[in-house]
């Protein structure tokens, strides 16, 4: 048996795992977001006006299915030239909350899955982990805690570094690469959507979703040989949820963008399968932290190019208008290649904004998920 066939074997065993059921989607030999859209019965469910509370939402919430660490950093050496960070913590809940726990915690109902993707002058790598909750022998090979905060599986962690939120430290290694960053500010989080609630389709339904879009990372990466110093802008956005995606949603294409005039831009659209319009959201947040909701009916959302990546036509290349306040964006990837080859694979990477202006240029992080091999 290939090598492929064997990771897409195993990638639709831990789909059945984290799902279920079988996938809803159009089958292409991989499996794709299905698991996202399942019925959420069983689980909470994330809805306006919810007050998120802290520290205790930057911990764990297993009462809903799926959440996520995420953080995302733009970096350079002393040289001028560009990495970037993608370090995320998943946590999937196998069985609603209520039901009756195995005697052993190798079936614990928490499953546990990493993403680290770096990006070099010279190339991208991805590495994922996996792992169950649970306490194994006075060890917790994966978890969250909220206060003092701290999110890992294995030895790849993001924690704060003394009792308060800020600052934190993320690390993790794989074979010949390392990454070990602290990151500091003074902002609170931005709690996204409508106080923390995102909606994600026409007829409702969504996450609750907050960022830190304000923190400065310094500190090293090894890749290969190599050690260097880096520094720069990253991104921290936390979600959780019970049914993020709609079966009639195939994926979704996201940015977070550091701006040079000290803004962040967040923007995404949920892609409909077939008919409909697809869903969008967006917010432009002012060097002070306040937000400036942006019209979904006027954001424009333009593939300039699309680039073949992994036996995919990937849009790479975007213009993203928002006429509205008339501002407009040229993205580009650093790479090409920044495909996240894990078992559910997508593109992610860091991105380089061009505009008219400092207030139109930048850099930042895009990802694509659910487009199908053709």
């Amino acid at each position: 048996m290939s090598a492929v066939l064997l990771r897409r074997c195993a990638a639709l065993s831990l789909a059945v795992v984290f799902g279920g059921c079988e996938p809803q989607g159009p089958p292409s030999g991989e499996p794709d977001l299905a698991v996202l859209a399942q019925s959420a019965e069983g689980f909470a469910q994330a809805r306006p006006g919810a007050r998120l509370e802290f520290p205790r939402d930057h911990g764990s919430h297993p009462d809903f299915r799926i959440e996520w660490w995420y953080l995302t950093a733009n970096l350079e050496d002393d040289q001028g030239r560009s990495y970037g960070l993608q370090w995320t913590l998943f946590r999937y809940a196998v069985r609603p909350p209520g039901e009756a726990e195995p005697p052993t915690p190798w079936q614990d109902a928490q499953l546990f899955m990493a993403h680290l993707g770096l990006t070099a002058p010279d190339g991208h790598v991805a590495f994922q982990r996996y792992a169950r909750g649970g306490d194994h022998g006075g060890v917790a090979q994966a978890g969250v805690t909220a206060y003092p905060f701290a999110a890992w599986l294995d030895d790849w962690s993001l924690r704060s570094m003394g009792p308060e939120w800020l600052p934190l430290e993320v690390f993790a290694w794989q074979d010949d690469y390392v990454v070990h960053l602290e990151l500091v500010g003074d902002r609170p989080v931005v709690l996204q959507g409508d106080g923390g609630f995102s909606q994600k389709h026409p007829s409702g339904g969504g996450s609750h979703y907050y960022s830190q879009p304000f923190l400065n990372a310094s500190g090293y990466l090894r890749w290969g040989g190599e050690v260097v110093e880096v520094s720069g802008p990253a991104w921290l956005d936390r979600e959780w949820s019970s049914q993020f995606l709609r079966r009639d949603q195939a994926g979704w294409d996201w940015f977070a963008i550091h701006l040079d005039s000290g803004e962040k831009l967040m923007l995404f659209q949920l892609r409909t399968r077939g008919e409909g319009a697809d869903f969008r959201h967006g917010v432009l947040i002012a060097p002070d932290g306040r937000k400036q909701p942006l019209d979904a009916a006027q954001m424009q959302f333009d593939v300039l190019q699309e680039t073949p990546v992994a036996g995919r036509a990937l849009p790479l290349h975007w213009r993203l208008g928002l006429p509205g306040i008339g501002r407009s964006f040229e993205v580009s990837p650093v790479h090409t290649d920044q495909w996240m080859d894990v078992d559910f694979p997508y593109w992610e990477g860091a991105v380089t904004v061009r505009g008219n202006g400092p207030e139109n240029t930048g850099r930042g992080y895009m990802e694509l998920t659910g487009y199908s091999p053709r």
